[in-house]
């Protein structure tokens, strides 16, 4: 594989571990812990893994030579920058506990353990590697692990290569099938650990624990970097509204983040929409108004910043994907129906409310809200193309205000969705530093013998020399919630907080935003350079600092 230059730089550069995991280390106990919700139902069905103390890691005084050992990992779930050097860090971990410890690869996501297809990681293969973006090493899958005939079969091949310990790098739903299959294997005394890694650009999993999921701190460095690009040019020819939709399909951290970072003009987060009770028409309003208060100065030009679940957070919107989720889930043939037939089918199974939005939508929306699940059950949310959606009803209000004699202006709407290009990316170098400790951190949670831990590290604001490192029981930050209508125990994912700093900062200057050209040029995401322009990691991540 040819190399570019910049990939031939980055193979040399050496993350920065916390200064604890540089020798060897000994776990110390915390308090036990609980989850976050639905405590007594989660008990129940994690009787061997509630409960367990948080870990700390500390420089043990009195190192021994660890055995060697044979450990698995699989890349589970959508692509997020920094994969790689989990899978680099792990191989480190494992290597400097004891240099016979061999690492082995599932491929193409969870589905690669159950059908026994791997490869084992070799120093020459993990050297190819580091530092680079992609999952492109082993690939990843969506395949779920939740059925006790694939946990037995997944056995079968750990076993035939010795191995005693798997870690499923993931996000959410990944770490919670990690959580089950850590539960399953202790009951029934297979001697397998199961270690989790916090992933996914999205930016929800995250509590007063997990300080960030690796990959939304590159992911969003760069979006705002195009956004930048967008609003420079918008500025120049003064003529465009661009209304950019970002990757966040349960949470608008990506939204929230890139506008911190660039000062669009508009940025809706799907929060604040549910909590305010807004509609769909609502929405549209707001844009409305602010693009004609622009053109009323002769501002013909703007940015619209769109989370991907917007949809799904309008309380109306919410309540009919809902009940969407839960008849498909029931009609298996509903695919094979005719359109006519399915329009028909769901006009008469839906609530009074949910039949009337949905026959309210444009036909193509609400055709977009039938199409396939994702293996979760859940409505693909990025199919829905909220962003031509809005603007084409902004057009239709400016058109009723231009009657009135409320506007006065030329709407010429572009379009853009930024997702794919910021899953893959080269690692920022907050990134590169926090993703191998994550998984050099793993390696010891192997070594200290726990299982259903998730890698984690804390401190994240300060250099990566002072992070804390230690784990956490996946179990606490479980909840039930409806998936394919029956009530499953997940990772409770983390919204974003209306009365949290990032948010209060952003609301604070919207207004002045929507009126000026206050726009911010990120620019590329650099690697050699002063330290303000290199290592700061999300602001985000900064303002929730204050918080604590």
């Amino acid at each position: 594989m040819k190399k570019s230059a910049l990939q031939t730089a980055r193979a040399s550069y050496q993350p920065k571990l916390p200064v604890t995991l540089t020798g060897a280390v000994m776990a110390v106990e915390g308090k036990p812990t609980e989850s976050v919700a639905d405590r007594e139902e989660i008990k129940k069905l994690f009787p061997n893994t509630y409960g367990m103390p948080e870990l700390r890691f500390e420089k043990n005084p009195n190192p021994t030579v660890g055995k060697p050992v044979n450990i698995g990992v699989i890349l589970s779930g959508g692509q997020a920058p920094g994969g790689h050097n989990v899978i680099c860090g792990l191989f480190d971990g494992i290597k400097k506990i004891n240099k016979e410890s061999r690492l082995f690869g599932f491929l193409m996501g969870p589905g690669g353990l159950v059908d026994h297809k791997y490869v084992e990681l070799t120093a020459d293969v993990i050297d190819q590697y580091r530092n680079t973006g992609g999952f492109d090493i082993i690939g990843s899958g969506r395949t779920k692990l939740e059925k006790k005939d694939q946990f037995d079969k997944g056995l079968e091949i750990l076993k035939e290569l010795g191995i005693t310990a798997l870690v499923i790098i993931g996000g959410d739903d990944s770490n919670t099938n990690a959580a089950v299959l850590a539960e399953y294997y202790k009951e029934i005394g297979a001697g397998v650990q199961v270690i989790g890694c916090p992933k996914t650009i999205d930016g929800d999993l995250k509590n007063e624990v997990v300080e960030a999921s690796f990959g939304f701190d590159t992911a969003t460095k760069v979006y705002s970097e195009l956004i930048g690009n967008i609003q420079r040019d918008c500025f120049s020819a003064k003529k465009y509204w661009h209304f950019i939709k970002l990757m966040g399909r349960s949470a608008s951290h990506i939204a929230l983040e890139c506008a911190l970072q660039t000062q669009p003009n508009v940025c809706i987060i799907s929060e604040e929409v549910e909590e305010k009770n807004l509609t769909l028409q609502n929405v549209v309003d707001y844009i409305a108004d602010i693009v004609a208060a622009r053109a009323a100065k002769g501002d013909n030009f703007g940015t619209v910043l769109i989370p991907e679940g917007l949809i799904e957070f309008i309380p109306a919107m919410k309540n009919l994907i809902a009940e969407l989720n839960d008849l498909l889930a029931r009609k298996s043939d509903f695919a094979a129906m005719a359109r006519d037939e399915q329009r028909a089918y769901l006009m008469a199974n839906l609530s009074q409310n949910s039949a009337t939005v949905y026959a309210s939508l444009p036909e193509g929306v609400a055709r977009q809200l039938t199409l396939d699940r994702d293996p979760h059950g859940n409505v693909q949310v990025s199919l829905i193309e909220t962003e031509k959606l809005l603007s084409e009803m902004v057009g239709k209000r400016l058109a009723v205000l231009a009657e009135e004699g409320k506007y006065n202006g030329r709407f010429s709407p572009l379009h853009h969705f930024f997702g794919y290009e910021g899953r893959c990316a080269a690692p920022s170098k907050f990134d590169a530093d926090y993703c191998y400790a994550l998984g050099y951190n793993a390696a010891n949670l192997i070594a200290a013998g726990v299982t259903g831990y998730l890698s984690s590290l804390r401190n994240l604001t300060a250099p990566s020399v002072q992070w804390l490192a230690g784990g956490i029981p996946i179990t606490m930050m479980f909840n039930m919630e409806r998936r394919h209508g029956e009530m499953k125990p997940v990772i409770q994912k983390a919204l974003v907080r209306l009365d949290g700093s990032p948010f209060l900062k952003f609301a604070a200057k919207r207004d002045k935003w929507a009126r000026g050209a206050e726009y911010v040029f990120p620019g590329p995401i650099q690697y050699f350079g002063p330290a303000e322009v290199c290592d700061q990691p999300t602001l985000t991540l900064q303002y929730e600092h204050l918080d604590k």
